[in-house]
């Protein structure tokens, strides 16, 4: 139970960081770019299908991370 509360904390902070290098404005093609779109738009794209960005702003990251948080409480 201890390891799945950690990957969940794990995965949240790799949301973040898919989010802050997104702000950086790295292109497609980029290393780090293409290691965290694989393993955060698995979980990303169906959200980004219920809720469109608004005004350009991609709240998908924001509801992921609010649903891990969710998970997590549930199974503590």
């Amino acid at each position: 139970m201890l390891l799945l509360l950690r990957l969940i904390d794990l995965y949240s902070f790799v949301i973040l960081i898919a989010v802050v290098v997104s702000w950086l404005g790295l292109g497609p093609r980029h290393p780090a770019v293409r290691i965290l779109d694989s393993v955060t738009e698995p979980a990303l794209a169906p959200i980004r299908r219920v809720i469109p960005p608004i005004s350009g702003l991609d709240l998908s990251p924001m509801v992921l991370l609010i649903l891990l948080q969710l998970l997590k409480n549930a199974l503590f």
